[in-house]
């Protein structure tokens, strides 16, 4: 049954369900548009122990308790030469239930997000493209495009929240879109059938493997004995013999001792796909009548799995803004200062940590070794606590390598008022 919405949701994936869900819980009127059917295909597997956390509020953990998702207690690194570390098991440096996670099959993980926010109240409509925001005045007063049927629509609301991933409407529309140029780099991936699993609890393991370049694979274990396996690497790397995908993925593979050992026995089940992995930043995350959150605001490197975690993070913390922005009948860009503020700090360590991974200096075990206790502080951030002071680690890092200064912008777009 339709609703005359308090709050417009672009977008049914983590970030848009979140925040559905939430707002939902706290009693507003939420319209929810994506422009597919669920289920559909998507990347971005690996949950990070700090989702715990969201997923908990909004109700989710007993319905992933019950899922045929992987479980996941550790991640392991391997060289260049196919040398594996030990698995790092979460337990060991942090007693909370958050500590077993999961390698999730993203068509059906989102179909259960979405599902949980109808459930709490959300209206969902599936096959509805929303192709730009209405704006009146410098607000956002809702959306228009086209319905299931494709034919034009239009929705007003006093909120609208842009979840849209990486069609990022408001980013586009307004030409928000800020490239974290050093991060350029290509994700290519298929998934493969039999390959090996260690074993035990370490069978759930994200795997990161290192091949030349800096360079790397992830080799993630999904449910049904299918393993999830992705080249990242910088274009000119990449591409510098053919322009061929499958040639540039089975080559890549040869350059890992232990990545080829792991796949001897598996045969490659799907087709090998592409994605340019151009980490970018929102030059703003709101504006009257108008909050944006995960891929819509800001995409990262993958290498250590914090997309779900930020667009869970953000789902939650966008909702919260927007609750007490209708609560104060203060939805100007303003209102939304504090979210801003907030999101762009925890995004900040991880990027410095991202920059660290792929300075040519950068060692992790040498870096622990060098700086024991700093250990916690690594282990944090790789996990998700984007909130901890991280402030001497950095510090260290910056000793021999490049870590770079916070980005200035993502903050609201506030209107300057003329003076009377």
């Amino acid at each position: 049954m339709s609703i005359q919405p308090d709050v417009i949701v672009i977008g049914a994936g983590p970030a848009g369900a979140t925040a559905s869900s939430i707002l939902a819980m706290q009693g507003r009127k939420v319209l929810c548009y994506d422009k597919s059917k669920f289920p559909r295909y998507h990347i971005g597997e690996s949950l990070i122990p700090y989702t715990w956390f969201t997923l908990n509020r909004i109700g989710m953990l007993p319905k992933l308790k019950d899922a045929p998702f992987t479980k996941k207690y550790s991640i392991c690194f391997v060289s260049q030469s196919g040398k594996q570390s030990q698995p790092f098991f979460f337990d060991s440096h942090f007693d909370h239930p958050a500590t077993q996670t999961w390698q999730v099959l993203r068509s059906e993980f989102d179909g259960m997000m979405r599902d949980n926010a109808k459930e709490k109240g959300a209206e969902i409509r599936h096959d509805y493209t929303v192709q730009r925001l209405l704006v009146e005045n410098d607000r956002v007063v809702g959306v228009a495009g086209l319905d299931d049927k494709g034919q034009p629509f239009e929705q007003r609301a006093a909120m609208v929240i842009d979840a849209s991933g990486r069609d990022a409407i408001a980013v586009n529309q307004f030409g928000w879109r800020m490239k974290d140029a050093p991060l350029d780099r290509f994700a290519i991936w298929s998934y493969w059938k039999g390959a090996v699993r260690d074993p035990g609890r370490a069978g759930g393991a994200t795997t990161v493997a290192y091949i030349p370049d800096k360079g790397w694979f992830w080799y993630i274990p999904l449910a049904g004995d299918i393993m999830s396996v992705g080249v990242v690497a910088k274009k000119d790397y990449l591409f510098r013999e053919t322009q061929d995908l499958s040639e540039i993925y089975h080559r890549e593979i040869k350059e890992n001792v232990w990545l080829q050992e792991h796949l001897a026995p598996a045969t490659q089940c799907d087709e090998v796909r592409i994605t340019n992995e151009y980490s970018y930043r929102s030059k703003h995350c709101a504006m009257d009548g108008l909050v944006v959150a995960g891929d819509a605001f800001n995409f990262l490197d993958p290498v250590f799995s914090s997309g779900m975690f930020f667009a869970l993070w953000s789902g939650e913390l966008a909702a919260d803004a927007v609750h007490e922005a209708l609560g104060k009948k203060d939805t100007s860009a303003a209102a939304f200062t504090a979210y801003g503020k907030r999101y762009c700090k925890g995004i900040e360590a991880m990027r410095r940590l991202v920059y660290a991974f792929y300075d040519p200096e950068v060692n992790f075990g040498h870096f622990i070794r060098q700086h024991p206790d700093l250990s916690a502080d690594l282990t944090d951030c790789i996990i998700g606590h984007v909130e901890k002071d991280l402030t001497k680690m950095f510090a260290a890092f910056k000793e021999f390598a490049t870590i770079p200064d916070e980005l200035e912008y993502g903050g609201p777009l506030i209107a300057m008022k003329s003076p009377k």
